[in-house]
């Protein structure tokens, strides 16, 4: 099978966040589509993007919100958990991005499921990383709010933060992104006064680390209140 198609579990989820492409992608069921750049927006198989949805009656791209994944959630298999366990229906279209000013750094308290130490999102200056980012549809982003917790574990918010590039080139504002809700277990973690980055520190070590919730992360973040 060719990196232009491949299946879920080619990227297995755990341990924590998962493997993820190393390439912009579309996942309808358990198969995972390249996307790649084309003139006025993506491409899959040759063909426009919205096109390709359309043909599956998912909503185009411009209908979707975009949300940026910093975690798992840009991990094929663990979107097929999302499938099994909470009932996510339709293509999921994520694409790779370019970060900066902002960084996914180790929470101070652990996931519930695995007794692995999840990420969460900070303002980092100096930080210059590479995420994703999810074109969700509200039914998509309803299936987020309960696998992250909105409310308890997380927020979702409107980031002010940063800046963030799609692969084709495109500066987004204004994305959507899930933050430590205060209080709460997914505060970043300090280890000796300082937050641990998710790219410096693999998850094999990060689950032993003891430390602090920071008290604050750094974020410019608009709250999105629950409807």
């Amino acid at each position: 099978m060719t990196e232009a198609r491949r299946r879920s579990r080619d990227f297995p989820a755990h341990p924590y966040p998962g493997r993820r492409p190393d390439f912009s992608f579309v996942q309808d069921g358990e198969v995972v589509h390249r996307l790649e750049p084309a003139s006025g927006g993506w491409s899959v198989a040759g063909r426009p993007l919205d096109d390709w949805l359309g043909d599956r009656g998912a909503a185009p791209l411009a209908a979707r919100e975009p949300v940026l994944a910093y975690g798992s959630n840009c991990c094929p298999s663990k979107i097929d958990w999302l499938r099994d366990e909470l009932g996510l229906r339709g293509p999921v279209v994520v694409v790779r991005a370019r970060v900066r000013g902002l960084a996914a750094v180790w929470a101070a308290g652990f996931r519930v499921v695995d007794d692995q130490r999840p990420a969460t999102l900070a303002a980092v200056p100096e930080a210059d990383e590479t995420h994703a980012v999810w074109f969700a549809t509200a039914d998509q982003l309803a299936v987020l709010d309960v696998c992250e917790g909105r409310g308890a574990r997380y927020e979702l918010a409107r980031l002010r933060s940063g800046s963030i590039v799609l692969a084709d080139g495109t500066e987004l504002h204004g994305a959507l992104a899930y933050v430590a809700a205060r209080p709460g277990g997914r505060a970043p973690l300090l280890v000796d006064g300082a937050m641990v980055r998710c790219a410096d520190v693999a998850q094999a070590v990060a689950v032993g680390l003891t430390g602090l919730p920071a008290a604050a992360d750094g974020l410019d973040v608009e709250i999105v209140p629950a409807s």
